[in-house]
């Protein structure tokens, strides 16, 4: 049986002063978490560092609904690009496109709840997790032609050239020298 493909409504929003944004300092908090579970995994008695002490440090990444950072890939192709995002397990309902600035951002939200009531025990458990993931978009790019489309769990937007980008390409031979 085969899935249809939905479209993703590309949300463009006005140019406004760009500022340093939270994404900004995604790479320092995770090497600040990796410093973190350096120190837990070793566990040596007074030995501090100035680094708080924790009693667990939990691993955090995309399966996990922790510090999410989903695979993306960018390719060059029929006379444009096409960025392909991997997001297992959500709909197109919990995902975001932007263009803002010439930049394209994609966010997501993952949320998930198990219940299980029994006689002798009631477990409730949640895990939550969001990413955002930031490009910049090429100069010669049609940024009104931009669309997305969301199937089987994978992102594809599509970013095609101008037409006066293409007319600018041309191959050039190679030659025996």
């Amino acid at each position: 049986m085969a899935e249809k493909e939905t479209a993703i409504e590309v949300k463009r929003e006005t140019p406004r002063q760009i500022e340093p944004s939270a994404q900004e300092w995604e790479p320092i908090r995770s090497l600040r978490h990796q410093i973190d579970r350096l120190f837990a995994d070793f566990d040596w008695p007074g030995l501090h560092l100035g680094w708080p002490r924790r009693a667990a440090v939990v691993p955090q990444s995309w399966p996990d609904f922790g510090v999410a950072i989903p695979p993306v890939d960018l390719v060059e192709r029929n006379g444009g690009y096409e960025l392909q995002a991997e997001l297992p397990g959500l709909t197109e309902n919990q995902v975001e496109v932007k263009l803002a600035n010439g930049i394209v951002t994609i966010k997501g939200e993952k949320s998930s709840e198990r219940v299980e009531d029994q006689d002798d025990y009631h477990l409730r458990e949640r895990s939550f997790g969001s990413f955002q993931r930031s490009f910049r978009v090429p100069a010669n790019v049609d940024a009104d032609k931009i669309e997305a489309q969301f199937d089987k769990g994978v992102l594809k937007v599509s970013l095609p050239k101008t037409a006066a980008a293409i007319q600018e390409e041309r191959k050039i031979d190679v030659k025996a020298a």
